[in-house]
């Protein structure tokens, strides 16, 4: 067994009571499993969700935090084919996760760090891009000139969606609540942003289209859904494709089934992960493609504020807050 100190959920609660630092045991790695000495690890949204059990994956009681992170490996398994000893590597993990100092992950849950970041970018990287990626590319087909608007831009899978549009010669529209964080955005890749939210009210689809002709946006990118969402479908093009990506805002849409028939548009679900589990070699090039964009400087993660293990609480809590832009990181001693 292997000591490592972690940041445990213990109990479910909606103000992180359930949770706390903690001294716990982790197996050796199996056959096909590698020891990570972790080195930074990302905060997303799904983490607080989970203390909450309001997530769709609910992990079994007590659980570690921390989806994706980002480290060297210590130890590996006698069948681990893809990694040596001193790789450094990004991490997907679940119920056993990246907030500790170290994790025992599956070989093929792991992917080689991108050579142009560091540990605290490569951390950050995974979970967003691909989203941002699995969207626009397989399930969005966005094209060059197309019209893409950004729902929640200023979030870490909103800021992959903007980069990886613009990168893709799109008309990058980017969307949210505080002007002062949107003006990130325009460093980042979009060309025009739109406050959602006036005078109380979710009103933004007149300026959608002024900005696209009067034709609306060809693809947006719904990580919010709620009010967002029901506006959206109303300043949609002709043949648009709507991807919901996620619901932010914390209440789950309908819309009218005659609205994608009268305006010729489709509504898309995306799930980067579960894509990747029921077509594997595509989920491979999708990794490889965005590894590859990574490393020519195309997409990288910003990171606004950083937490120490010791404070990893408090970076969930700063997410809770809504005060990000980009992404927030725990980095260990």
């Amino acid at each position: 067994m292997i000591n490592t100190k972690a940041l445990v959920c213990s109990s479910l609660s909606d103000d992180l009571s359930g949770v706390s630092l903690s001294e716990i045991e982790i197996s050796e790695p199996r056959d096909q499993e590698i020891l990570i000495d972790v080195k930074a690890a990302s905060v997303n949204f799904p983490d607080l969700l989970m203390t909450q059990g309001k997530y769709q994956h609910k992990p079994d009681m007590p659980f570690v935090l921390g989806m994706e992170g980002s480290g060297i490996v210590k130890e590996k398994g006698t069948e681990v084919k893809k990694f040596k000893i001193g790789d450094e590597v990004t991490f997907g993990s679940w119920g056993n996760g990246a907030f500790s100092e170290f994790v025992v992950v599956p070989e093929n849950n792991a992917h080689l760090k991108p050579k142009t970041f560091d540990f605290v970018e490569a951390a950050s990287f995974q979970t967003a891009f691909l989203t941002a990626y699995v969207s626009l590319v397989r399930r969005g087909n966005l094209e060059a000139g197309e019209n893409l608007l950004v729902h929640g831009s200023t979030g870490g899978v909103g800021m992959a969606a903007v980069q990886l549009g613009k990168y893709l010669n799109a008309k990058v529209i980017a969307t949210g609540t505080s002007e002062e964080k949107l003006k990130h955005t325009l460093d980042w890749g979009a060309d025009h942003i739109i406050l959602t939210h006036k005078n109380n009210e979710v009103d933004f689809r007149e300026e959608v289209k002024d900005l696209t002709d009067g034709n609306g946006a060809d693809v947006i990118y719904d990580p919010v859904g709620g009010d967002v969402f029901d506006q959206s479908i109303r300043c949609i093009n002709w043949g648009g494709r709507l991807l919901i990506v996620g619901f932010a805002s914390g209440r789950i849409p309908t819309a009218r089934i005659n609205m994608p028939l009268i305006k010729g548009f489709s509504i898309i679900g995306v799930r980067a992960g579960e894509y990747a589990r029921k077509d594997p070699p595509r989920g491979k090039e999708n990794n490889e493609a965005i590894k590859k964009l990574a490393e020519e400087g195309h997409l990288k993660p910003y990171i606004c504020k950083e937490f120490s293990l010791e404070e990893a609480k408090n970076s969930i809590l700063y997410l809770s807050e809504r005060k990000l832009v980009g992404k927030v990181a725990v980095v260990m001693n």
